[in-house]
This record gives C-alpha cells, structure tokens and sequence, in this order.
C-alpha cells in the first residue's frame, strides 16, 4: 500500500500544477455549458414546452456521464485499439486510468483528461437535445443519448483525437471539436429532427421564442464556458491557450455583430436573438479553429459564421425538416467554417505554443496547400456518418415498443411540459389563489371582487377572469381558448 501511494506521488510530479489546475477549472467551466444550453433552449421554445428541454438537457448530462464513466471514454481514446475508427474495452470502467501521461497531451494525467473529454460530450448530447423541441418524448430520448454516443460520438472523437485516428493521422487540423461536437451535434440533430417528422402546421405559424431573457442569459453562460472549452483544449496554462481565448472572443464578437445587422436589413429591430445566434455561431466556428490562427484571422472566422450560418437557417426549409432551434445551421455550418478556414489560415507557430506540437504544419499562409482537400474530405466524412448513423439509431429506438420518439398530437397541442413532466418553467398566475386578497392590486376587497363566481380551479373561468379585470380585453370568440402550460388547483388542464 505504501509503495503504491510512493509511486503515485511520483508520477504526480511529472505534471505541472498549474497546468492540472487550468484544466480543472477549464472543464468546470465546460460543465457550465449545459444549464446554459437549458435557459438558451427553454426561451427560444414556446411556453409550454419549456421545461422539458431543460428536463432533457439536464437528463443527457447525467446519461452521458455514466456512458462515459462506463465504456464512453475506453472507446474514444483507448490506446491499444489501432483500427483508426473506434477504441476497445480496455479501459472499461475507467480500468487503470490514473497518473499516466494522458493520451491527448503529457501535460496532464489521463485522469484529468477523460474528466475534461468528457465534460465535451455531455455538452455534444446537450446541444442535440434541442432536436426534441416540442414533440419529443424524454424517455426515448435518453435511450437515444446512450446509444448515440457510443455508436456515433465515441467515433468521430477516435478519428481526431485518438493517436490511431484515421484522422488525427491524416493531418487533420480540428482543436477543439468541430467534427465530434459541432458536426456531430448539428448533423446528429438535423437526422434527429428528420425521424421525428415536422411539427403540426397549427404549431408552426407565429413560433417565437417565449423568454428572450432566457435566451440572452444562456447564450453568455455559454460564452463563458465557451473560453474553458477552447483555452482548456491546449491542456495547460500556455501560450497556445492565451490565442485560443482571444480568437474565441473575436470570433464571437464579429460573429454576433453580423448576424444582428443581416437581421437588421430585414427587420428595422435590433434582435436580441439574433445577436444572442450570431455570437454562437462565432463560438462555434472558433472550436476547431481557434488553437491554430493569429488574431487577425479569427475577425474572418466570426464575419463568416455569422453570415454564413444567418443564411443557412434557410436550409431546413428547403430540406422540409423541421429543426426548430437551427442546429444545423448554427452548429453542423459553423464547424464546417472553422474546419474550412483551418485550411488557409492555421499557423505552425501558433500551435508550437503549447511546447508540445511544434513542427505540425498549418493551412495556406504556411504554404501547406493540400490541407484543403484533407479539411474538406473529413468534413464530409463527418458529415455522411454522423446523420446517416444518427437516423439509424433513432429510427431504431423508434420501432421499439413503448420508446417512440414522438408524443401524440394530443400531447403536442397540450405541451411537452404538460403530458412529459407534470411541471412548467414558468407557471400562469392562478387568479383565484394569487389574487384573492384583491386589494393589494387596487381592485375591490373579496367580498366585491369580480372573480368570486369563480369556483376554486376553475382554470377555465379564470382565464376568462381578463373580461371583468380593469383594462382587460374582451374575447371576440366564445370558442375556448388554446391550451397553455398551467396546472391548476385540480391538478388538470382544461382548455
């Protein structure tokens, strides 16, 4: 036991412990990411299917940790497995991951890299969870998110970041993900989104997002995250991770300022979602490429992205697939403008910085000409496999009895939040319970309120409590209105 705990001791001086602490702190503000990504999604969704994206978020979170934990991170960076294509069970558990040098870098041990690896993937399922939007069932979905990152994630992490990656070997120039998270993710959600099929017309028309606040508030907790997802892929405090953090921030920057403007010319409004979407395209776009360009070339990276994923949000018209929340367009279009710009604007001396990957030859501006070809290829490869796995996958999980992707049309009009979870992100104010000490809001005491033919949980009559209410608008239809996400004292809804 004593000689044991020597050996660790030793193998732990080998590492530099302000390396080990960036990347812990660069893989907590990863983790960051994922309620980020819930309150991103809950305001772009309508009202009543709010909480359960953030449910499925949160859910996919803890499902790919336990893959993770379990075969997840063995299948990904096994170092015994040399097919190039995906790893073995030799670290199975987590078997005899402990103080070696890590297989990604000899800069930290391979503990702290499978628990940064895998704060990646929690955020790759995260991301695709938004393909659920408002007809997805929960409990599929999680089935999904454990089939899907071993047959589909752990692979596309192989191909790069694996030493015996097909790609990695290639040459290819991806930092910080642009194949598995970004590819992975848009791609994945736009087969996702295929299988589920496209929403009901009726839900369709007049879909905006419920709670820009939300919106604005996730996008910057992802933004923040964001600068641990990239400075932490140089695996310690050094230069490469210094460039890695500027060009995340310009690329968000110009990517941002872009998108508002092409918005601009249409609408004659300054939208808050579309500064909160241009942003997170530059962000996007600087995952695979900020590790690898000087400054100045990350200014292209965000006008590009910007304008190139405004446009692509188009696609899924054309395609007549319903992703409600542009996955494709912001993540799978965004990685592929880092991939591509890699190609012209990698530099061989920015990713010596790190000490370790000098001599890796980079894009156009060193003369390297062929990296384009060996960009687009494995754009493509990603491309290909990820939605033609996805839609195997999820088509399967589908024809399962009692794992339906898909709620019924009943449950879609009602609300993913009604029929999944039983709770709702923010409530309507229940007016006999709320308003039963009328005048604390300048109406008559209880005895004269106007609500008092009201029964108790009668949801129905108090939604048309607004007719008696001062300034109220009257109803023009005596049709009931629309269901909407409450839950009333009775415990149904009512519409």
């Amino acid at each position: 036991m004593q000689h044991s705990t020597l050996a660790a001791r030793v193998d732990a001086s080998l590492f530099d412990r302000g390396d080990m602490s960036f990347i812990i702190v660069a893989g907590a503000m990863v983790s960051f990411m994922v309620p980020g990504l819930a309150f991103l999604y809950s305001g772009l969704s309508r009202r009543k299917s709010a909480l359960s994206l953030i449910w499925a978020v949160s859910a996919a979170n803890a499902v790919v940790i336990f893959q993770w934990y379990f075969w997840g991170y063995s299948l990904a960076f096994s170092t015994t497995a040399t097919n190039g294509f995906i790893g073995n069970l030799a670290r199975f558990g987590l078997m005899d991951v402990e103080a070696e040098p890590s297989p990604g870098s000899p800069l930290i041990p391979e503990i702290l890299y499978s628990f940064f690896q895998m704060e990646f993937a929690c955020v790759t399922l995260a991301i695709l969870m938004g393909g659920l939007a408002e007809r997805g069932r929960v409990l599929p979905a999680m089935v999904f998110t454990f089939a899907w990152t071993t047959i589909v994630y752990c692979p596309l992490a192989c191909w790069i970041w694996s030493v015996h990656g097909w790609a990695f070997k290639w040459g290819v120039l991806d930092f910080a993900g642009g194949g598995p998270v970004e590819i992975g993710s848009g791609v994945g959600g736009l087969a996702y989104s295929w299988v589920l099929g496209r929403r009901h017309e009726r839900e369709l028309l007049n879909f905006r997002p419920h709670n820009v606040s939300l919106v604005g508030l996730g996008t910057f907790m992802l933004w923040f995250g964001w600068i641990g997802f990239n400075g932490g892929s140089a695996f310690g405090s050094n230069l490469r991770a210094i460039f890695a953090i500027w060009n995340t921030m310009i690329a968000a920057a110009f990517g941002g300022m872009v998108w508002c403007l092409l918005d601009f010319r249409i609408e004659r409004r300054w939208s808050m979602v579309g500064f909160c979407s241009g942003t997170i395209a530059g962000l996007v776009a600087a995952t695979p490429s900020s590790g690898f360009l000087r400054p100045w070339s990350s200014v292209i990276v965000g006008i590009l992205s910007g304008g190139l994923c405004n446009f692509a949000t188009k696609i899924k018209f054309l395609l007549r697939i319903d992703d409600a929340l542009d996955l494709f367009a912001e993540h799978a279009v965004g990685g592929i403008v880092g991939l591509i710009l890699n190609a012209f604007f990698a530099s061989t001396s920015i990713i010596a910085m790190d000490g370790v990957n000098a001599g890796i030859p980079g894009g156009w501006v060193d003369h390297n000409w062929k990296q384009l070809y060996i960009q687009f290829a494995y754009v493509l490869a990603t491309c290909a496999y990820t939605f033609v796995m996805t839609a195997v996958v999820a088509k399967g999980i589908d024809l399962i009895p009692g794992l339906g992707l898909r709620s019924t049309p009943d449950g879609e009009r009602a609300g993913m939040d009604e029929v999944e979870i039983g709770e709702f992100a923010s409530d309507y104010i229940e007016l006999r319970r709320d308003v039963a000490d009328c005048s604390t809001f300048g109406f008559p005491r209880q005895e004269e309120s106007p609500f008092k033919e009201f029964k108790n949980g009668d949801a129905t009559n108090e939604r048309h409590a607004q007719d008696t209410v001062p300034n109220g608008h009257h109803h023009q239809s005596e049709e009931p209105l629309e269901p909407i996400s409450e839950k009333p004292e009775n415990g149904h809804a009512t519409s």
